[in-house]
């Protein structure tokens, strides 16, 4: 028989809690003048790699105040 043993998480085989990290990429925001948001034009920021492929960085969120 081959493989790993899966790691039991009980109290006779306490195992170490990994803390999974987002993986954060530089992106730069888009250059075009819209309405909301100009002073953003052009800016480096970190976004995730999931929105990155996304391409959400490219689009603007216009926020509504109440």
């Amino acid at each position: 028989m081959g493989g790993e043993r899966s790691l039991l998480r009980a109290h006779y085989n306490p195992v170490q809690w990994k803390r999974h990290y987002p993986n954060l990429q530089w992106a730069t925001l888009p250059t075009r003048p819209d309405k909301s948001g100009t002073r953003q034009a052009g800016k480096r920021i970190k976004i995730c790699t999931r929105c990155l492929k996304s391409n959400k960085h490219l689009t603007q969120v216009v926020s509504k105040k109440l």
